[in-house]
């Protein structure tokens, strides 16, 4: 056999493997219209995701309001508990007295959540409301390491001189000469005259976009960097609490943060195998902040509001639990009045407290949910009065109901999916809120699910989802690429699929009930999963319009015949550019050929991939970026009826392709 003949025979092999994987776009002819929500973020406070986490504060009871009131502090000397304090709805507070020797030490230490993260050259606000009991009081506040083998354990300090005998704010600056994860907050009382204590914060001084009251930076950055569409908060189950009286509520969250009372967060005893008996919520990231937020990363407010009623898991069909249809007029009235706060005239009631707030100008708000997970009768005839209610007030905001915990109906099924949809439809919700926590299979074999949904009922929110790997329920690599997969049917179908969010979205290392996860995070670091950069790449490569892409006529979603591979493409008017999304679940490389009719002349394409040889592997706060999209160039070449795109995929790989 010469060389001609084995040349060409390989070049016939090629050929002939390139042709089993041929997909067909047509780049003239624009599909539905991707709405600018499609990706977004669904943030709940589990996982310590608020206090501990997104919201800047690193004392933890800084209002000693926990059920138990030094939770949190280790108190010496003489520390006294008091309740009659300045704010009504957090009205303890401590006063430190002079011990009965000189030699001996008045004072109290924070441990922060799992230790209080500095770093070196960072500045940090310690403010605190003080009051002189007798004569001018002072305190020492120190930042310590207590497992420091040097000389000293202190290695950051101020005087502070209080000067009132009134309730006053003072405050200084800290700033650390070193790294570290563990540190504490120490406050020591300084001469003979008592002081009073309340609400003894420590902040960053650079929060995102700088705020008092801010965010932890990079957290936020990456809420930014990600793009969303859309922003659903509080959550989640806390919005039904574990009982009525525990439930989220939004009017409480407002206000200075000094006076916004302590709720019980229903994720402290969920999970006695994972349990956190100091797991509350401060408020301090209320619901201005989370407006504010979602202003700052450009997505859309979805906030979510209790329907009347508590947990369902909890509370199994128990009427007593939640609130009798007839006595549900608060409830309704949270609705309407939040949407007065978020849009309202500076000179309505709740728009002068958001005025008041700093911030005059409306939030915008367009769209409110009412319950969250919920499901059955209980649920749909409370949901009604909110519905008619809302419509007549506020006839352009749309409103999302629930479908409930599960994404279709099984056999001997409590949920009922099916007769969830039937229910938003008959009530005319603009969206219904999709829950599906699933394994590998399952996102394996659903590529095609919204491609027969009803195009004429109401649109899809895909509010929470994740792949669960079978067995291995954490943020590994191969769980990541079946989302990925799995999301090109989300595109394809932007007629019906109108908002997308993953869940959870925030977990701190130490202090985590649930995963996978998007964003994991430490006292100092943190790390951007797999699955967060998938989302990533979605968001910002979402295009405006669906392009038609079939291989053999048919949808690419890893039906017989197509290897594993599932596909998407889209037009993005403002960059002039043809963007398509294609995931390879097989344990093969695949040769790939997408034919572009209606593209002229020959072009070069910039691609970002994910691929990764193993399955489990995972970021870390160690190896940050272990797995992260990678850039590259791929070449169109001309044709007779369109430019032709030739390439190979990686196994177990996904990979975007933007044209001009």
């Amino acid at each position: 056999m010469n060389k001609l003949t084995i040349t060409l025979g390989l070049t016939l092999i090629s050929l002939m493997t390139s042709a089993q994987n041929v997909m067909d776009i047509n780049t003239r002819k624009l599909g539905a219209p991707i709405q600018k929500t499609m990706y977004g973020i669904f943030f709940e406070d589990i996982n310590y995701a608020a206090d501990g986490g997104l919201y800047g504060e690193l004392v933890k009871n800084r209002s000693f309001e926990f059920p138990q009131a030094l939770m949190g502090w280790q108190a010496f000397g003489c520390v006294d508990i008091k309740n009659d304090g300045p704010f009504e709805r957090c009205p303890h507070y401590v006063v430190l007295s002079a011990p009965d020797h000189k030699d001996r030490r008045t004072g109290l230490t924070n441990e922060g959540y799992f230790g209080i993260g500095v770093k070196k050259g960072e500045q940090y606000r310690f403010s605190v409301w003080a009051k002189a009991i007798k004569g001018n009081g002072a305190i020492r506040v120190q930042l310590i390491d207590e497992n420091s083998m040097k000389e000293r354990q202190e290695f950051a300090k101020e005087e502070m001189s209080i000067t009132s005998q009134e309730w006053k704010k003072y405050t200084v600056t800290l700033t650390s000469p070193i790294d570290l994860k563990h540190a504490k907050l120490r406050i020591y009382l300084k001469g003979a005259n008592s002081v009073a204590l309340e609400h003894i914060s420590l902040f960053p001084v650079n929060t995102y976009k700088g705020r008092e009251n801010g965010m932890r930076r990079d957290l936020a950055q990456a809420l930014e960097d990600l793009h969303p569409g859309i922003f659903r908060f509080p959550g989640g189950c806390i919005v039904e609490g574990t009982d009525l009286n525990t439930r989220y509520q939004w009017k409480n969250t407002i206000g200075p943060v000094e006076n916004r009372p302590l709720n019980q967060n229903r994720w402290e005893h969920t999970f006695d195998y994972r349990y956190y008996p100091d797991y509350y919520q401060s408020g301090g990231l209320g619901f201005y902040e989370f407006f504010q937020l979602s202003e700052d990363i450009g997505a859309e407010p979805l906030p979510i509001l209790n329907v009347g009623m508590a947990c369902q898991y909890q509370n199994w069909n128990k009427e007593s639990a939640h609130m009798a249809v007839d006595d549900l007029q608060p409830y309704i009235d949270d609705c309407l009045d939040l949407i007065e706060f978020a849009n309202g005239p500076v000179d309505s009631k709740w728009g002068k407290i958001r005025a008041d707030m700093g911030h005059p100008e409306p939030f915008n708000m367009k769209y409110i949910g009412v319950g969250n997970e919920q499901w059955g009768t209980f649920y749909y005839e409370r949901l009604k009065p909110f519905v008619t209610a809302i419509r007549a007030r506020y006839p352009n905001i749309k409103i999302v109901g629930s479908s409930g915990p599960v994404p279709e109906d099984v056999p001997n099924d409590t949920y009922k999916f099916e007769e969830g949809w039937k229910a938003m439809t008959a009530l005319k919700a603009d969206l219904v809120d999709e829950h599906y926590y699933r394994d590998e299979q399952w996102f394996l074999t659903h590529g095609l699910r919204y491609d027969t949904y009803n195009r004429k009922g109401p649109k899809v929110f895909a509010g929470e989802y994740a792949c669960h790997g079978k067995g291995k329920k954490w943020n590994h690599y191969e769980a990541a690429i079946l989302e990925a997969a799995f999301m090109t049917g989300f595109e394809r179908n932007a007629d019906v699929v109108h908002m997308t969010t993953p869940a959870p979205l925030f977990a701190h290392v130490d202090g985590w009930q649930w995963r996978p996860d998007q964003i994991w995070y430490d006292q100092t670091q943190m790390f951007r999963t797999v699955s967060y950069y998938v989302q990533q790449m979605y968001a910002t490569n979402a295009g405006t319009h669906v392009l038609p892409l079939t291989m053999q006529k048919r949808p690419v979603a890893n039906q017989e015949g197509q290897n594993g591979l599932f596909a998407s493409a889209a037009f993005d008017q403002t960059a002039g550019e043809i963007i398509i999304k294609v995931a390879n679940t097989s344990r093969t490389e695949q040769q790939l050929q997408f034919n572009l009719s209606g593209l002229k002349g020959e072009h070069q394409a910039t691609t970002l991939t994910l691929s990764h040889n193993g399955m489990d592997d995972e970021n870390s706060i160690k190896q940050p970026t272990l797995i992260a999209p990678k850039e590259g160039k791929a070449e169109v070449v001309a044709g007779k009826k369109g430019a032709t795109l030739n390439d190979q995929l990686p196994p177990m790989s996904f990979r975007i392709y933007r044209i001009k």
